[in-house]
C-alpha cells in the first residue's frame, strides 16, 4: 500500500483526497495545511466550480497532519507527496520532494515558468523518482472517447476541430484571479485544452493568438495551431468573460475523415449537447459510462499510482506533456501581445 501525502486542502487538495478513497493500492497517510481549522477537519469554508462543498466535520482518523511542509516530507510513512497548493509554488515544492526521495503527483499546472518545469523533469529523472502532472480532462469520457477514435482511426484522420472552454469571473478563490499565483486564465484555465491538443494532434509548430487584455492580465483568448502541410486546423477559445448565467462551458467540435463529432458540456450539470456524431447521414449518441468528478480524478490517480508502484505507463500525466502544454500557453500571450505567429520549441 502506497502512502500518500497530500500538501494543500483547499478544493484540488479536498478533490483528491476524497478520489484516493476509489484508488485501489494507495492511501492518503498525511495532509499538509496552514489552516488550523482544516487540520482538524473542518473543511466547510471550501468549495469550487464543481463537485459538493467541503464539510464541517471530514474524517481524518488514522491521517498524520502537518501545518509544516518540512514535517510531511520527514514523515517515512509518505511515499508520494501529492500538491494541491497554489500554481506558483508548484516547483519549489515538487523539487524539495523530490529531493526528499519522494515520489511526486503535481496537480496542474506543473509551474508558471517552463524552466521551472524542465528543471522538476531533469531532476525527477536524474533521481529515479516518478513525477506525474495531474491534468483530468482525458479522464472525463466524452474527451477520453475521442482519444480512442483518434488512436484507432475508426473514422479515418482527424482534419480539423474547435475546442472551447469559458467561464465567468471566478470568485470562489483569490488566488485564481491573480497572475502571479496562477499564471492568468490562459494558464489555469486554457491549459487543459493545450495539454488535450497535444495528446489528440501531436506538437503543433506554432500558434498565432488575438485576445483581450484588462490591466495587463489576458483574460480571453482565440489561438490558431500551425500544424503545417497535412497536420489538422485547430482553433480554441478560452477565457474567463462568461456571463454568471453561465458559469462554465467546456466543448469541441472535430471533423474527421468519416464523421464530425460534437459536445458542448459542462458535462456535471446536463451537456447543451451531448457527445454527438454525424455519421454516413445519420447522428449517432455514445452510451458513456455515467461518471461525475471523484469518478474522473480516481482514474486519473489511479494511473499515477500504478506509474509509481508498476512502473506503468503514465499515459496522460507525463511531465513532458504537461511542459508542452505549459509552454504552449505562455506563447499565446506572447503571440496576443506582439501580433505575431510564435513558434513552439516543446520538450
Amino acid at each position: 500500500m502506497v502512502g500518500v501525502g497530500i500538501v494543500g486542502i483547499g478544493f484540488m487538495g479536498m478533490t483528491h483526497f476524497r478520489a484516493y478513497q476509489k484508488v485501489r493500492g494507495a492511501r492518503v497517510v498525511a495532509i499538509c495545511t496552514r489552516n488550523p481549522r482544516k487540520l482538524q477537519g473542518d473543511w466547510s469554508m471550501i468549495r469550487g466550480n464543481f463537485g459538493e462543498p467541503g464539510r464541517k466535520r471530514e474524517d481524518l482518523t488514522g491521517i498524520n497532519k502537518y501545518a509544516s511542509y518540512d514535517e510531511l516530507l520527514a514523515d517515512p510513512n509518505v511515499d508520494v507527496v501529492d500538491i494541491c497548493t497554489g500554481s506558483y509554488l508548484h516547483a519549489d515544492m515538487a523539487l524539495q520532494a523530490l529531493r526528499a526521495g519522494k515520489h511526486v503527483i503535481v496537480e496542474k499546472p506543473i509551474a508558471l515558468r517552463v524552466e521551472d518545469a524542465r528543471k522538476m523533469v531533469r531532476l525527477a529523472e536524474k533521481l529515479g523518482r516518478k513525477l506525474l502532472v495531474a491534468q483530468v480532462l482525458p479522464y472525463i469520457p466524452e474527451f477520453g472517447y475521442v482519444l480512442d477514435l483518434v488512436r484507432t482511426g475508426k473514422y479515418g484522420k482527424l482534419l480539423a476541430g474547435h475546442f472551447r472552454r469559458v467561464i465567468s469571473r471566478p470568485d470562489w478563490s483569490a488566488d485564481i484571479a491573480d497572475p502571479a499565483k496562477s499564471g492568468g486564465p490562459v494558464v489555469d484555465l486554457h491549459i487543459h485544452d493545450n495539454h488535450f491538443i497535444v495528446l489528440l494532434c501531436g506538437l503543433p509548430q506554432a500558434v498565432y493568438s488575438v485576445g483581450t487584455v484588462e490591466d495587463g492580465v489576458i483574460t480571453h483568448v482565440e489561438t490558431a495551431y500551425r500544424y503545417g502541410d497535412g497536420g489538422p486546423a485547430i482553433s480554441a477559445t478560452s477565457g474567463f468573460l462568461a456571463q454568471k448565467a453561465w458559469e462554465f462551458s467546456s466543448g469541441f467540435e472535430l471533423y474527421f475523415e468519416k464523421a464530425s463529432v460534437y459536445f458542448e458540456g459542462p458535462p456535471l450539470k446536463g451537456a447543451c449537447m451531448p457527445l454527438t456524431i454525424t455519421v454516413n447521414g445519420s447522428v449517432k449518441r455514445p452510451k458513456l459510462k455515467a461518471t461525475g468528478p471523484e469518478d474522473w480524478f480516481a482514474a486519473e490517480l489511479t494511473q499515477a499510482i500504478r506509474a509509481i508502484t508498476r512502473d506503468e505507463d503514465p499515459g496522460p500525466l507525463d511531465p513532458r506533456a504537461a511542459c508542452t502544454a505549459l509552454e504552449i500557453c505562455l506563447r499565446e500571450q506572447d503571440s496576443v501581445r506582439t501580433g505575431r505567429v510564435i513558434r513552439i520549441r516543446g520538450v
